[in-house]
């Protein structure tokens, strides 16, 4: 299957859908372009961190581009057509119109395509030669977010090795008291070491603790894998308790536990290392929020 387009690579495909002349709306825009470089169904699905479809992404991204440099405009909101610049733009670049090509298009004065810079105090615009890139903006951002949080996940599970077996325990259970497991008005304790039978972690999920989710969880080092042996023991702990339960390790499940896990009538969720620490980050437990991007668009609404 060939790459998804980047955003510079569908410029001449949106270009191309709009050269009959006819409006189109961005939702039109998007599926034709989509069908004129034979997207597959899996491409047109695939999606980016926040759950937008990445090629609805890009081509958004592109359009926005080409409206920009008056290659496109808007006659009404939310459509679009091609315009004398477009086709001309389109003609002398049929193989492709890269982000060097619509910056010589700047409109002068528009600060969308510059940089500013402080020499001597004083605040001037230059041009600046930018590193090549295929993400659109978007992508650039939700990237950067991803790198962060692998760097953090991985913060998360050296702490977490670094503590003793009864503070793992405890933030398990505080991980899916926040994930919402507890239901209304239920809690979630640890149990005494000395005597847990298997079982780490309860949480009644109601006041009375009649509907319950058992826990069990291990400390191991990323090269010590969580085997068969061990959740087979905590199946068995559960027998006459409950059909399910929780198994959490900052380590990982080998491939005998996590086949044999889906032999058994009984409902056992497995969670690794990896899983684990992105519900940590997504829910809060183990993290603080730093920094909060803010991405905006224009409100339609407000100009109808």
């Amino acid at each position: 299957m060939k790459p998804l387009p980047t955003w510079e690579e569908l410029n001449v495909p949106v270009l191309s859908v709009l050269s009959d002349g006819t409006v189109r709306t961005l939702r039109e825009l998007r599926r034709e372009v989509a069908a004129a470089v034979g997207l597959s169904d899996e491409q047109v699905a695939e999606a980016l961190p926040s759950g937008q479809s990445r090629v609805d992404n890009r081509i958004g991204w592109a359009a926005s581009y080409l409206n920009r440099v008056a290659a496109l405009s808007r006659p009404a909101r939310g459509r679009y057509e091609i315009t004398p610049l477009g086709r001309t733009l389109l003609s002398k670049h049929p193989e492709g119109i890269a982000e060097s090509h619509l910056r010589a298009l700047a409109i002068h004065g528009d600060e969308w395509w510059i940089t500013r810079r402080t020499v001597d105090g004083e605040a001037e615009i230059v041009q600046v030669e930018e590193p090549a890139t295929t993400l659109d903006p978007t992508e650039q951002v939700e990237q950067g977010i991803a790198r962060i949080h692998e760097k953090v996940a991985s913060e998360l599970l050296s702490r977490l090795s670094e503590q003793d077996p009864t503070f793992f325990e405890d933030a398990v259970v505080k991980l899916l008291l926040e994930m919402g497991y507890s239901g209304v008005g239920g809690r979630g304790v640890t149990t005494p070491r000395s005597n847990d039978g298997g079982i780490d972690g309860v949480i009644d999920q109601d006041v009375l603790g009649l509907r319950k989710v058992y826990v069990q969880a291990k400390r191991y080092a990323p090269g010590n894998p969580v085997h068969r042996p061990e959740v087979q023991g905590f199946v068995g702990a559960l027998s006459g308790k409950a059909d399910g339960g929780v198994f959490i390790t900052t380590s990982r499940f080998s491939a005998g536990a996590i086949e044999w896990v889906r032999t058994v009538p009984a409902r056992i969720i497995l969670i690794d290392g990896q899983r684990l620490t992105e519900l940590m980050i997504e829910f809060g437990v183990g993290v603080q929020t730093r920094e909060t991007v803010r991405i905006v668009e224009v409100d339609e609404d407000f100009f109808t």
